[in-house]
Parts: structure tokens; C-alpha cells; sequence
């Protein structure tokens, strides 16, 4: 009887310990935690995205060189200027062929990502990805 005692007095010490360090991590759309948040979107536009080719003996065939991304709002009051990006291209598994990263521009409604040097076969890219945080 007494060891039944203990061995529920230490199971709820550990349960309410764990669920107490679970309790006090935090969420926020800056920070890594456990729980959900909503993150508000700093637009409310579509962004589209699309590359430009030339052709790579190395390869051989054709590779992406830079992707426009256009659609941006820079004018609003929540607003995606001077923002971070990440532009992933991903092949028909959403594997990564390659990632740019970079700021948002300050003004205008599109900015541009070299991937010239990233190599990627345009005949591997089935999608674009494109993240802005910040």
C-alpha cells in the first residue's frame, strides 16, 4: 500500500512539473516554442513568381538564372518593405534544388533573386517557394 502511495505521489509530481514547463513557453511569430499563435501576414496580396533560363554546357541544358517576384506592397501600413526572404526552388518531391536569401527592397512592387550560380536544371523545378519574415 505504501509503495502504490509513493508511486502515485511521484507520478503527479512529474505530471504537474512537465505540464507546468509546457505551460510557460511562449509563442510568437519571432520566436521557437511550443503551442499555436497566429501570425498575421505583412499583406494581403498575392505574390507570383516566376525565373528566367539560360543555357549551361555543364548541365548540359538549361539552368534558372533569376527569379522576379512581383506583387509585393511596399505602400501599406503593414507592409513587407525591408523585410528578410528566403526563395526556395523545389523539384515534384518539394525536395530543395537551391535557396536565396536576401531583404525585401524598400520601395516598388518586386525584387529579383540570382540563382545563376546555384546551377539548379530548370527542367528539375516544379516549385517556387517564397518566404518573408520579419
Amino acid at each position: 500500500m505504501r509503495r502504490m502511495v509513493v508511486g502515485l505521489l511521484v507520478a503527479t509530481v512529474v505530471f504537474g512539473a512537465t505540464y507546468g514547463l509546457a505551460a510557460s513557453l511562449g509563442v510568437s511569430s519571432k520566436t521557437l516554442g511550443a503551442g499555436t499563435s497566429v501570425v498575421a501576414a505583412c499583406q494581403s496580396g498575392t505574390l507570383t513568381a516566376s525565373y528566367a533560363t539560360l543555357y549551361d554546357s555543364a548541365i548540359p541544358g538549361y539552368k534558372v538564372g533569376v527569379v522576379t517576384v512581383n506583387g509585393l506592397d511596399t505602400a501599406s501600413a503593414t507592409n513587407c518593405a525591408s523585410k528578410s526572404y528566403r526563395i526556395t526552388l523545389t523539384n515534384s518531391g518539394n525536395s530543395s534544388l537551391g535557396e536565396v536569401t536576401g531583404t525585401t527592397p524598400s520601395s516598388g512592387t518586386s525584387f529579383t533573386a540570382d540563382f545563376t550560380s546555384s546551377d539548379v536544371s530548370a527542367a528539375s523545378v516544379t516549385g517556387i517557394h517564397v518566404v518573408i519574415s520579419g
